[in-house]
């Protein structure tokens, strides 16, 4: 591992609690977006659409922040190796909600017209350059205090935030759409997006709390941070980004957390309500399974874990959409819930798997970098291209376990080749 240091127990635990607390806020954020862009966007904001290509057009949109976060991951990634960690996640997580915070204030297209979807695109803009930033500087932030021995699990807690956040989204989302849908379309959608306002408050006090990353501090005592970080990446670690962003890849689940919804109620006639409550109990088994299978990472090493994980995500693709294709609720819940916990295992290590792989002066953009391009075909794209895949076939959802399978696959391989063990992590220890 390169260079990574470590803090005492108590100062950990506050360390790991903040980077859990602002990554979960920032995780509402971007997910409410995408519960809307599946069941509410496609009517308020492209209403002249037929609706598989009002569907199309609301998942462009959700794309458009795929497209911002390797922008924000350079922008962020470059002043988080120069100035620090903190300062960046402060500043994204102020970034993300007055971008929410503002989507629900949007006029619908009925009341403003093409200025609408026009508004709703670049807020998510914003809200991709914000995200960009967010997770590098969270894992770092628990990576590089945690203590040796329990390295894995303190590195898990920011990944923890993704779930939670789908939680506490898909719980504001389906408290609202409990409302008669005239006044679910009228007002309702918007009071999840305005909530925003004061999570953000809550993040921002918890982040201002904790202490600057030792590792950074000492590379900056030491005089050895990078110029131009994105420069030195691309000069020389370019081999090593590469794989990274194989390694990330098959972390993205938006097929499963924003296609599949829409898929379920459009296609399956499904009640609304059925993917709510299965994402809810999804993101609960994506948590559970990113801090049991970070302890056990601890006892037998993160690459073993890893590899094992993804082998299992791989054999699970087409299960997954088998159980999906019943419409049975019990069945769904259970193809979702299995799904995450694979996930958020995945999840839970990957942090600490891309830290190690770059040296401290360039951490924050190769981490940043590799998961946000990674998210560009795995995240933005992917329920765009299952739209595509699913009109191809006809409605059958065959192509679109194919297209898990051979993502799981890419990212197996990539653990293979790039992922350190601890063994050779540990020799390594020192590259700054």
């Amino acid at each position: 591992m390169h260079d990574i240091d470590n803090t005492t127990g108590g100062s950990i635990r506050t360390v790991a609690f903040a980077s859990l607390v602002g990554t979960a806020i920032e995780w509402y954020d971007f997910y409410i977006y995408g519960t809307a862009a599946a069941l509410i966007f496609p009517r308020l904001f492209f209403p002249d659409f037929t609706p598989a290509a009002g569907t199309l057009a609301s998942f462009a949109t959700f794309g458009v922040a795929f497209l911002a976060r390797p922008i924000g991951g350079v922008v962020f990634g470059h002043f988080g190796d120069r100035i620090g960690r903190k300062a960046m996640l402060v500043t994204t997580l102020l970034l993300m909600g007055g971008a929410t915070f503002l989507v629900g204030l949007l006029p619908t297209y009925a009341q403003a017209g093409l200025l609408a979807p026009v508004l709703l695109a670049v807020l998510r803009f914003v809200q991709g350059f914000a995200v960009g930033g967010e997770w590098g500087g969270a894992t770092l932030m628990a990576v590089e205090h945690a203590p040796p021995h329990r390295r894995n699990f303190y590195a898990s807690w920011p990944q923890v935030g993704s779930p939670l956040g789908l939680i506490l989204s898909t719980a504001a989302f389906g408290l609202f759409a409990q409302l008669p849908e005239a006044q679910f379309l009228s007002w309702g959608w918007r009071v999840p997006f305005l909530l925003s306002f004061l999570l953000i408050l809550v993040g921002a006090f918890v982040r201002l709390r904790v202490m600057e990353s030792p590792a950074f501090e000492r590379m900056r005592e030491r005089g050895l941070r990078a110029r131009v970080p994105l420069w030195e990446l691309l000069r020389g670690e370019r081999v090593t980004l590469l794989v990274a962003t194989g390694v990330v890849l098959g972390a993205y689940n938006y097929i499963v957390t924003t296609f599949t919804p829409s898929f379920l109620v459009g296609h399956l006639g499904v009640a609304r309500s059925v993917p709510l409550v299965a994402l809810m109990l999804g993101g609960l088994a994506s948590a559970t399974g990113a801090l049991t299978l970070a302890a056990v990472a601890d006892r037998i090493g993160r690459r073993t874990v890893a590899l094992t994980v993804m082998g299992v995500t791989a054999l699970l693709a087409f299960p997954f959409f088998w159980l999906v294709d019943t419409a049975r609720p019990a069945l769904i819940c259970l193809a979702i819930a299995a799904w995450m916990f694979a996930n958020g295992a995945y999840l839970g290590i990957l942090g600490i798997l891309l830290a190690e792989m770059f040296p401290v002066r360039l951490r924050y953009s190769g981490i940043s970098l590799a998961y946000q391009v990674a998210g560009i075909v795995g995240g933005g794209l992917a329920p765009l291209l299952a739209a595509g895949l699913l009109a191809w076939s006809g409605g059958a959802t065959w192509p679109l376990a194919g297209y898990l399978l051979v993502v799981a696959l890419v990212s197996w391989l990539a653990i293979y080749r790039g992922a350190p063990d601890e063994t050779a992590a540990a020799s390594e220890a020192g590259r700054a």
